[in-house]
């Protein structure tokens, strides 16, 4: 007997229910979120025929956690439905829209019955594979992090100390810099920038770890720190120095975070077979292509085309045709970690790509914007990303764009 289960998860329990192949209830249970709530949802799956060769497939609203995790380490199939995607379900059987745990769950049983083949089961990727998820995902978020850390500061510094912008965004120097971030711990209002010596701006600038044009650096923002400005009352500009201490103080921890998180994550990277052929693509190193491995994982059945593999992306248009409407829009609905990397990945390629910049003008040359060049650029690299990982070849250009790039260049 073939029989669906589905499970509404929450924070602290879980309900279930399963249903044979006519919809009948088998089975409806309210199970702990811990190691005595997996083994009953085993031993429930187990009743109901449940075997290594017949496995019962599971339908949730989450692919996170450990409860997840461990239901994928069985072998068998887990299919997350989207949120968004269920409460269309639901609409189907409760027009009244009601709602509780145990219709939730019957209600992802049922649309494992009746739809299976329209939902993708998660990917059984590899324990090393996932490895390099975690580490490249949490390196991703402390990058965003020191991101808006940077913004906030710049926001504040522009209120009361514009002098410290014009010190240190500067070509390949931000304020998420070491430089930066050291000079305004000593000093963050511009009366105690304005006393520091050139032998103590000598020194900070060390410690950053500043060592080629030192002496250039120090007479610069020396200068600049002395040079007359506007300036708020005293009082006024000692708060904002405390509120700038606080903001440094989180980039600090975000700007660690994403060394120490890069590192580790380029050593598991390299680990894995696939590296080879991903870091032979134009525009990706070790980090960028450890983002893109992240999110594209190594099961070989996720991706059956490359369209696939675009649209999970990001980079396939979405065509919208109702009548004498037809309209081919930028898809939103997407991977956003991987869209993020593809957007770095195609931006880096152009300088370094004859044959990804020649596509790029191209398109420019036909009205695309710059946003719009590059990730048709960056849905060309995932077909062929696509073909070299399945076929285990490595990136040519010549076999990617022609060589007619290389003859131009040449010439």
């Amino acid at each position: 007997m073939t029989a669906y289960c589905g499970i509404d998860w929450a924070e602290a329990h879980h309900d279930l229910a399963l249903v044979d192949e006519g919809g009948t209830m088998l089975a409806k249970r309210r199970i702990s979120d811990d190691l005595a709530g997996f083994e009953e949802l085993l031993q429930v799956l187990a009743e109901h025929g449940d075997c290594a060769e017949d496995q019962i497939p599971v339908a949730i609203e989450t692919g996170r956690g450990l409860f997840v995790a461990c239901m994928l380490a069985t072998g068998r199939d887990v299919v997350v439905i989207n949120p968004m995607a269920a409460a269309r379900y639901r609409e189907r059987t409760a027009v009244t829209r009601t709602k509780s745990d145990a219709a939730d769950a019957l209600m992802l049983a049922n649309v494992l019955r009746t739809d299976r083949h329209a939902h993708r089961p998660l990917p059984k990727d590899s324990e090393l594979v996932r490895s390099v998820a975690v580490l490249a995902r949490a390196g991703q978020d402390a990058v965003w992090q020191r991101q808006q850390a940077t913004n906030q500061l710049r926001s504040l510094l522009r209120e009361y100390f514009p002098a410290a912008l014009t010190a240190f965004q500067v070509k390949h120097i931000g304020l998420a810099s070491a430089e930066a971030r050291t000079v305004l711990a000593a000093a963050p209002t511009p009366a105690a920038a304005a006393t520091l010596t050139k032998a103590r701006l000598r020194s900070l600038l060390i410690k950053a770890g500043r060592r080629r044009n030192l002496e250039t650096w120090v007479e610069r923002v020396h200068e600049i720190f002395r040079t007359k400005a506007l300036r708020h009352p005293a009082q006024v500009e000692d708060a904002y120095g405390v509120a700038a201490l606080a903001i440094l103080k989180r980039l600090d921890a975000a700007a660690i975070a994403a060394a120490d998180l890069q590192q580790a994550t380029e050593l598991v990277f390299h680990q894995h077979p696939a590296a080879a052929i991903i870091t032979s693509f134009p525009g990706l190193g070790p980090l960028g292509g450890a983002r893109v491995l992240a999110e594209v994982g190594d099961d070989a059945d996720r991706f059956e085309t490359a369209r696939d593999l675009k649209a999970y992306a990001g980079a396939a248009p979405v065509t919208r045709a109702s009548g004498k409407s037809h309209l081919v829009l930028h898809r939103r609905v997407k991977n956003h970690r991987l869209a993020s990397a593809g957007y770095n990945w195609a931006f880096a390629a152009l300088t370094h790509s004859p044959g990804a910049r020649a596509h790029y003008d191209r398109r420019r040359a036909r009205g695309d914007g710059h946003a719009a060049a590059l990730r048709n650029l960056y849905n060309r690299f995932l077909g062929q990303l696509h073909h070299c990982l399945r076929s285990g070849h490595l990136y040519d250009e010549i076999t990617a764009f022609g060589d007619q790039p290389m003859r131009a260049t040449a010439a």
